[in-house]
Order: structure tokens, then C-alpha cells, then sequence
């Protein structure tokens, strides 16, 4: 028997993956998590509470060898990324870190110890480009920018001490391009002919990524494409 979970399951992406997963058949099951779901399909990356009891849901079956977490935020309401100094808004700033870096943490925390001690694994967690600081050449988008740099960070340290649960486990962050997705939406204007992915194509594209990992790719930040990118 196996296993494959996708938190963020009700988003462009995250639903692109479970009906992605769910068409190839690899898994016999795959778990499908999103703050909007109710009953046993919620999760809140803002709750751990509720982080806590989805891992247990998922405990009761085959040890996952494939989690992907397909959550993020950019803009929520009125507030959206800033486009200078003077918008900095500390509520705003945390808020970023909440879903962004500290949400897909405690998924971490919860869900990896879940997988094989042994044999490949993957743990995967969307990320994007303008969290690299080498790319960084536009400044701007201080949050979002700050929030996917310390993701990317995290990915890292959870890398190294996952190896030493299992050698050949793979911690993984990865950036789909922009996406046709709520996220990107108001934000596509100056996307490249070409480089706009509706979601399914944004899924199988990682999906082939992840197919492509190798144990020594743990810890990095992968595009859309397979190439790496600098953090």
C-alpha cells in the first residue's frame, strides 16, 4: 500500500496535484488537505491543532512517500505586496511568515516523521524564485520576498536532519513559474508570452521535477523547468 498527501488541496495548484496524482493511480491513496474543507479534510496552517490531527488521519494509513505542501499567500483583502519601504506593516509582515515559512514548518514537523525511514521519499513545498536573494534584482515584495527566503532556508534544515532519519529522503522547495491561479492573478500583466501556466500544466511539470530528484537535490529549490535556483 501507499501513500500521497497535498495540503493546500482546494487551491489552483494543489488541486491540479491530487487530480494529477489521483489520474496516474502510483498511489493508492492520496490524502487531500485544505483550510477550506471541512470535517476530517481540514487543515490550518495557522492552527497546529488542526495540523496535528490531519498527521494523525494520515497515520492511520501507508507511511506517505510523497507529501507536497501547495499552500502561500500574496495578497488577502486589501493588503498586497509592498511596493516600497514606507508600506511595511508589521501585522502584514507576520502574517507572511505565518503562512508562508512557519505554516509549512510545523506540516514538517507533523508529517515527517510519518514517511519511510528508509527508501525514496519526497517532501515538497512550493516556493518561488523572488525568495532567492541572489535573484533579487527588482526589490519590492518585502514580505512575500522574506517569508519564501526563510522557506527556503527551512527546506534546508529540515534536509539535513531528515537525511540522518533516512538517507535517501528528499526535502525539497519548488517554484511552479506563475500560474493562472487566485495568487498570481492580479499580478499577471507583465508575464511573458508563453509563460503563464494554467494549473494542471503547472502540476505535472513539478510532478516530472520531483520524478527527476535525486538524494543529493534535498534541500534546494527547484523550478518549474528542473533548473536550480540559487537561494
Amino acid at each position: 500500500m501507499s501513500s500521497a498527501v497535498v495540503i493546500g488541496a482546494s487551491g489552483g495548484i494543489g488541486a491540479a496535484f491530487v487530480r494529477a496524482l489521483e489520474e496516474e493511480g502510483t498511489f493508492d491513496t492520496v490524502h487531500a488537505f485544505a483550510r477550506g474543507f471541512a470535517g476530517s479534510g481540514h487543515i490550518d496552517l495557522e492552527d497546529e491543532a488542526s495540523i496535528a490531527a490531519a498527521a494523525a488521519i494520515v497515520a492511520k494509513g501507508a507511511a506517505p512517500t510523497l507529501i507536497l505542501v501547495a499552500t502561500g499567500l500574496l495578497h488577502a483583502g486589501e493588503r498586497g505586496p509592498e511596493k516600497a519601504i514606507g508600506e511595511l506593516d508589521p501585522a502584514w509582515l507576520a502574517r507572511n511568515f505565518a503562512v508562508n515559512a512557519i505554516g509549512p514548518a510545523i506540516v514538517a514537523k507533523h508529517f515527517l516523521p510519518l514517511m519511510p525511514r528508509d527508501g525514496r521519499c519526497v517532501f515538497g513545498v512550493l516556493s518561488a524564485r523572488v525568495g532567492s536573494i541572489a535573484d533579487n534584482r527588482l526589490g519590492g515584495w518585502y514580505g512575500y520576498r522574506a517569508s519564501k527566503a526563510a522557506l527556503n532556508m527551512l527546506v534546508r534544515t529540515l534536509a539535513i536532519e531528515e537525511k540522518r532519519r533516512n538517507g535517501r529522503s528528499i526535502v525539497v522547495a519548488l517554484h511552479p513559474g506563475t500560474v493562472d491561479t487566485a495568487l498570481s492573478r492580479p499580478f499577471q500583466g507583465n508575464v511573458a508570452p508563453g509563460q503563464l501556466f494554467d494549473a494542471d500544466r503547472a502540476a505535472l511539470q513539478l510532478l516530472d521535477v520531483i520524478d527527476g530528484l535525486k538524494a543529493p537535490d534535498s534541500g534546494k529549490l527547484f523550478a518549474w523547468d528542473g533548473a536550480e535556483v540559487a537561494p
